[in-house]
């Protein structure tokens, strides 16, 4: 008669350690009470989503904020769908976001005492456990065809039975041992099954980091943990991997939440701690008054690099995922906007249960606000960096006179209540063209956009009397005041007040006066500080650009 052990061997005939040497490979870490041991485990079959950016963000916040580690790990395993390169693109995306890991899978290179960190390159120690559970009789050889498995679903439908392999329909776990031995002789084609011992007439206490206590269906499927090809299944590879790579902490998304009976049961089978499960809630769009998930085919904000691309500020979208993530973030974040968000402390309890819709222009506020706290070499540093990858005539406008650049992105920059124009860096081209000359004939090539209850007549003088009157060394308080003199010689009264009580008497007020010089310099009558443009523009184009409205109108 057949033994257990001889079916083991006979599977895996080249494997000789086991657990007991793995846990002698992998042993506990060594970190301080409390610390968390949270992981980014991605698979390589397209883009980093955002919801993705928002887990291992979450997983990053936890580890650093309790002193733990937090990993990374390749989940390779479903070849069929891995698309080539994406492993580095989703470690390169994640570190452009500022999440790097302590240790794992670092897209050309693996760092740290537990790995492999890639999937691929584990078989072994999932044939050494999957080896262990045929001799405890915790997992069996299936051979049943695609055919058979189909034809007994269909029977399951029309007798109204929840369908799936498992008790009575499980037809292999019922196969002797010798039966089953002689056929793996034969080489037929098997996969390996876990042996669950649940009933789905049951329930299971768990407890989840998010939502507290709950109360699931028992698993009594015998999925499958190890296909044809030799390769694990996704539910028994991270549980051996989790385990070994010794994670405490697992963050992932709240559709995982019908799975973790199975993992609960697989950790429990092999006698092994199972980490604490935190379960996010789902990132949600609006569409058409409907919530439904964020979605990779419908919502270019659902890959990171729609971020990227544009020229967000990288840390506006993590500091909008976290206002998302804690109830009392914003109120922290309005305090310490100049602080690194590691200062906030993340906690689970603070989480809401419902779904966040995503909110683009609260992402934009977020943005100007951090590039608003920029100082000018910063932003312009950023800017070309940005510019370099994703505009390259932008890139070439910089760097053509980078100081030249720097003093533009100066004008109200260093007070209390800077502009906040730009959100993204791709904002900041079409903003400031107009200071370039080339630019600015463009700009001006068409009507300008003068006020048209003041005549021609009366904008061609008051031009040309700014043009002799403006002194470049004046402080704006100065100027503002020469201004006005120049302003009152053309009949422009100097204050707003002044022209309501006397508008019979006026061409217009200052602010009048000072929209004619801006139309002239910038061809708009918006624009940033009017003084600090005319002194970056400088005299010599200060005059040109006077001289050239002049001749036009």
């Amino acid at each position: 008669m057949a033994t257990a052990h001889e079916l083991a061997n006979i599977i895996f005939p080249d494997i000789t350690d086991t657990i007991d040497d793995l846990e002698k490979q992998f042993p506990p870490r060594k970190l301080k009470t409390g610390a968390m041991v949270t992981r980014f485990a991605p698979s390589p079959t397209g883009f980093l989503h955002t919801g993705s950016l928002f887990t291992s963000l979450i997983a990053r916040k936890v580890a650093s904020d309790s002193q733990g580690v937090f990993f990374t790990r390749l989940e390779d395993t479903d070849s069929k769908r891995e698309i080539v390169g994406a492993g580095n693109l989703l470690l390169k995306e994640l570190k452009a976001f500022g999440i790097e890991p302590d240790e794992g899978y670092l897209g050309d290179q693996q760092c740290g005492d537990y790995g492999p960190y890639v999937q691929s390159q584990r078989a072994n120690i999932y044939k050494i456990v999957i080896k262990s559970m045929i001799e405890r009789d915790l997992a069996y050889p299936c051979f049943c065809t695609p055919e058979e498995l189909s034809e007994m679903r269909n029977r399951q439908e029309q007798s109204k039975v929840i369908p799936g392999y498992y008790g009575p329909y499980a037809h292999c776990r019922f196969i002797p041992q010798e039966e089953a031995l002689e056929r793996i002789k034969n080489n037929e084609p098997y996969v390996i099954r876990f042996k669950s011992p649940g009933n789905h007439n049951h329930k299971i206490k768990v407890i989840d980091l998010i939502r507290g206590k709950m109360e699931l269906t028992e698993n009594d499927q015998d999925i499958i943990i190890m296909k044809s090809d030799g390769l694990p299944t996704y539910h028994f590879a991270h549980i051996v991997d989790d385990h070994f790579m010794r994670t405490n902490c697992v963050t992932r998304g709240e559709e995982w939440l019908s799975s973790l009976p199975i993992h609960i049961q697989l950790f429990e089978s092999l006698g092994w701690e199972a980490p604490g499960y935190a379960h996010l809630p789902v990132i949600n769009k609006l569409d058409n008054g409907n919530k439904r998930k964020l979605s990779k085919r419908k919502d270019p904000e659902a890959a990171v690099s729609f971020f990227i691309e544009k020229g967000y500020p990288l840390e506006a979208v993590n500091t909008y995922l976290l206002s998302i993530a804690n109830s009392n973030f914003e109120e922290w974040w309005a305090q310490n906007k100049s602080q690194s968000l590691d200062q906030f402390k993340f906690s689970f309890s603070k989480m809401s249960l419902d779904g966040a819709l995503f909110d683009l222009d609260k992402v934009n506020y977020f943005a100007k606000e951090i590039l608003g706290l920029l100082d000018a070499e910063t932003i312009s540093n950023r800017a070309l960096i940005w510019a370099k990858s994703y505009d390259a005539d932008f890139a070439s406008l910089i760097e053509s006179n980078f100081v030249y650049f720097v003093s533009i992105m100066g004008i109200e920059r260093g007070i209390a209540k800077p502009r906040k124009d730009y959100s993204t860096f791709s904002d900041i081209y079409p903003a400031i063209k107009f200071f370039y000359r080339p630019f600015y004939i463009e700009l001006t090539n068409s009507e300008l956009p003068f006020n048209p209850n003041i005549e021609s007549l009366v904008i061609k003088e008051s031009l040309n009397d700014v043009l002799k009157a403006t002194d470049f060394s004046l402080d704006e308080h100065d100027w503002f005041e020469s201004l006005k003199q120049i302003a009152s010689r053309h009949q422009f009264a100097p204050s707003g007040k002044l022209y309501k009580a006397n508008p019979a008497d006026y061409v217009g007020n200052i602010g009048d006066f000072a929209e004619i010089l801006r139309v002239a310099l910038t061809g708009s009558r918006q624009s940033p500080n009017l003084y600090y443009i005319i002194q970056v523009l400088g005299p010599e184009e200060f005059a040109f650009r006077i001289k050239y409205v002049i001749e036009k109108l």
